[in-house]
């Protein structure tokens, strides 16, 4: 299976949509927000932004909350900066598959650590 054309709009999307979030100035939304992927679908009326929030300390389910309703800003600068012929409706969702990884990494860590000590 090539790389076909959704795929292509797909990355563009999630280029653009990456500059545009570093511009919002939404008090919820933290600095340190990654976009891990974009699913447009074939029809292109719809996208799924997922992102992944990179601070501790904030409230990710607001953050991700700020992202929707700031969804219709983004879809319209999307339409200005990417020629479409229709711009996707957008819809963020929260991606914690970098934090999982991140978690399971501490735990090897760990178990190496204790291993290590053991031996001794």
């Amino acid at each position: 299976m090539g790389f076909d054309r959704v795929d292509r709009i797909s990355e563009e999307v999630k280029r653009e949509c990456a500059s545009i979030l570093r511009e919002l100035k939404d008090p919820r939304i933290p600095e340190f927000v990654s976009i891990t992927n974009v699913e447009v679908t074939r029809d292109l009326k719809y996208a799924r932004v997922y992102v992944s929030i990179f601070q501790k300390d904030c409230d990710k389910q607001a953050a991700v909350k700020g992202l929707n309703n700031s969804a219709g800003f983004v879809r319209r600068e999307i339409g200005k900066r990417v020629q479409l012929r229709y711009t996707p409706e957008f819809t963020f969702i929260l991606d914690e598959g970098i934090e999982q990884g991140a978690h399971i990494n501490d735990i090897i860590s760990e178990i190496n650590n204790k291993s290590r000590g053991e031996g001794k």
